[in-house]
């Protein structure tokens, strides 16, 4: 199976724009803004469900339980990861982060019940990932690990080559996991 990459018609956000050339996005991302949508719907329609049927909807009731399901979307919304040449970039609702994937200083695993990846760049900046966007993006996985090479032939990464590797030991596993259950093997 072959890369695909598509070209961004606009330029990131923030003081630098971001070097043009292809880039990779994470493709499963729309699928989980959508059902972080229906989630945060069907809490609302249920809750105003049962207070109608209860006979307790009132305006302040409905203004609640909106912003109940506002408040779901917003935790539940994931941000929008996209990797190009020299550059990874989250989008959430309201921040968007940039780091220079080509000068990382460090990378590491964040400590907690959700696993997350950390970047960090010789301009300071910071990005935290899932790793499992990685995983389930090649074309992602394959940008991030060209640059990370750049880093370490640049001497600016020191720190976290471990948990790349590790990283790369995981998509490897799933990769030939995937392949054997495709064909039949397993």
């Amino acid at each position: 199976m072959g890369r695909r990459f598509t070209h961004d018609p606009t330029r990131a956000q923030g003081s630098e724009a971001a070097p043009p050339g292809p880039f990779a996005q994470d493709v499963h991302w729309a699928g989980e803004r959508r059902s972080a949508i229906g989630v945060a719907f069907i809490l609302l329609t249920v809750l105003v469900a049962m207070d109608a049927g209860f006979g307790e909807l009132n305006v302040a009731r409905g203004a609640l339980w909106t912003g109940l399901a506002g408040l779901l979307l917003v935790v539940l919304h994931p941000p929008r990861v996209s990797v190009r040449p020299g550059l990874l970039i989250t989008r959430g609702l309201l921040v968007t982060d940039t780091v220079r994937t080509d000068s990382l200083v460090s990378v590491r695993w964040s400590d907690g019940v959700a696993q997350r990846m950390v970047l960090r760049d010789t301009e300071g900046s910071r990005v935290e990932i899932d790793p499992t966007i990685m995983i389930r993006n090649p074309a992602m996985w394959h940008r991030l690990d060209e640059d990370t090479r750049t880093s370490i032939r640049s001497g600016t990464l020191l720190g976290g080559v471990t948990a790349l590797r590790q990283l790369a030991q995981r998509i490897d596993r799933e990769t030939a996991h995937t392949v054997f259950k495709v064909s039949g093997l397993r």
